[in-house]
């Protein structure tokens, strides 16, 4: 596949996304405004545990969608219609298998719903309509939906995210106008949210069918075809130890804060986990698009080109994880203090902590370059993190509190992310020696912390007074992002190779489009 071909496609992806995010943040934002107002805080409550509970389930997935994806790659390179036909047959038939256990467990985790939500002022039948609705949305993913994997990893993420967030917008919207103008609101939330499922299904089918009339995977035939695939059922096996370790970091993590900090430092943490979570998720809305694009290239076998290929997708996370980093370092506070107001600021100390944080997670590339050439047998590093993390945590959170317990996060995110994968990519990936990326990323930080200094200065200088209404803070924010990203933009084209190489292709693919 062309280079441009593959940029083209990551643009269109991204831009999708981008339009569809910001669409369904301001619907999820009147969703909560009115599910509080004519709902109150309990049906609210009932709904997020419901989700909660079926996410802890949705973790037998295992990483299947992650290993699939790694072995379509190359077929699809190949244009080989029965080997994509057979791993996805494969995929079916696991996901039938984990469906059947999902349902297993919901009866049994049914029982207890009385105790569950037995303190619940609501009627005890809220609990078993909610969950069985997300249930069911839930299942037709791996019933039905799961052939979508074809369209993301053929980097037509656009379509699925027409057809699946396009879905979810009217449905959002029609849920709202039910509980504001309805008797009845959430019955009619849950009877909404039983239809669109069924719609977003049929959609996707759709749109599937249309794109590949040639996809017909056989299920039945999946318990047969997975002989003739061992490395898909290797690598889900190895995602799932991935898996469960990330989700054991995010828990205990939590779990740690409620053990050392008061509740209040507890919820004023939480008021900046939404911002970092809000960003996670722009970040993960431009850059998902790109995964499917890697994928292809590591399929294509030219090495020298993946490297280089790899250097820019590094240089442009790092720009725009920098640059949406500083601009929440710069207003992060004022931000809060507008919102909650300012006895819910945190520490200076705890919050450059969270920022640093946030900073390894968003600029770190070498995951999309790992899960494209299927490297998932490193099954202890998620092991390792968890460990780490949960040891430095409770050992620097007696002495420091909530600044400590992000320490130790941050520690063992540097280890493994910065440190351990980018090494692990390079030995059995690129096959060539590591130390180039240590080197190249040193060279990378200090621009992006000579840039830090030089534009704090300039953001500082330029904007003087403290904000006071919500305009001058959206003004000193935009202001935060175009001042440092265009200066570090400036520094890292003036001094690196595959940041020049990078804008130059999105010029060239700008110019060509007109």
């Amino acid at each position: 596949m062309p280079e441009a071909s593959r940029t083209a496609k990551s643009i269109k992806n991204a831009h999708v996304a981008l339009a569809f995010y910001c669409i369904n943040l301001v619907l999820q934002f009147f969703s909560r405004k009115i599910f509080l107002d004519y709902l109150g805080t309990e049906v609210l409550g009932l709904n997020t545990v419901a989700q909660n509970l079926l996410g802890f389930l949705n973790l037998a997935e295992m990483g299947i969608g992650t290993a699939v994806a790694y072995s379509l790659y190359k077929p699809l390179y190949n244009n080989d219609k029965r080997s994509i036909n057979e791993i996805v047959s494969v995929q079916g038939w696991l996901y039938q298998r984990i469906a059947i256990f999902i349902i297993a467990a919901s009866v049994v985790l049914m029982c207890f719903f009385p105790i569950i939500f037995g303190k619940a002022d609501i009627p005890i039948w809220y609990s078993y309509g909610s969950f069985s609705v997300l249930l069911f949305s839930s299942l037709l993913g791996y019933f039905v939906n799961y052939r979508q994997i074809v369209l993301t990893s053929d980097q037509k993420q656009y379509k699925v995210t027409y057809a699946v967030k396009g879905t979810t917008a009217v449905k959002t919207v029609a849920q709202i106008m039910a509980i504001r103008y309805l008797q009845n609101g959430y019955v009619w939330w849950m009877v909404l949210e039983l239809i669109f499922a069924i719609m977003t299904s049929l959609v996707l089918d759709t749109v599937i069918r249309r794109e590949y009339p040639w996809l017909k995977p056989s299920v039945k035939d999946g318990n047969k075809l997975r002989r003739s695939y061992p490395e898909v059922i290797t690598k889900v096996k190895q995602q799932f130890f991935h898996r469960i370790g990330r989700y054991a970091i995010s828990q205990v993590s939590t779990l740690i804060m409620y053990a050392y900090v008061s509740l209040t430092l507890v919820a004023i943490y939480g008021n900046y986990a939404l911002i970092t979570a809000g960003v996670t998720s722009l970040m993960a809305a431009l850059l998902n698009g790109i995964q499917a694009g890697v994928g292809s290239l590591v399929a294509e076998g030219n090495k020298s080109k993946t490297v280089n290929f790899f250097w820019e997708l590094t240089s442009l996370k790092l720009l725009l994880s920098a640059t949406v980093c500083f601009a929440i370092y710069m207003q992060g506070h004022e931000f809060i203090s507008l919102w909650v107001g300012k006895e819910f600021l945190m520490s200076e100390t705890a919050f450059a902590v969270l920022i640093l944080i946030t900073f390894i997670q968003l600029s770190q590339a070498s995951e999309s370059f790992l899960v494209a050439y299927g490297l998932f047998q490193d099954i202890w590093s998620p092991i390792v993190e968890a460990i780490l993390n949960i040891a430095l945590s409770v050992l620097l959170g007696y002495y420091y509190g909530l600044t400590g317990i992000l320490t130790g996060s941050l520690i063992s995110l540097i280890l493994i992310m910065y440190v351990w994968k980018p090494y692990f990519l390079y030995s059995k990936g690129f096959r060539e020696k590591a130390g180039t990326f240590y080197v190249k990323m040193l060279k990378y930080l200090l621009i992006l912390g000579l840039s830090f200094i030089c534009c704090r200065y300039l953001h500082s200088t330029i904007f003087t007074d403290s904000t006071s209404t919500w305009g001058m803070w959206l003004l000193k924010s935009v202001s935060a992002v175009l001042i440092y990203g265009s200066i570090t933009l400036l520094f890292m084209c003036c001094t690196d190779s595959p940041s020049r190489q990078f804008m130059k292709r999105f010029i060239n693919l700008f110019a060509r489009a007109r």
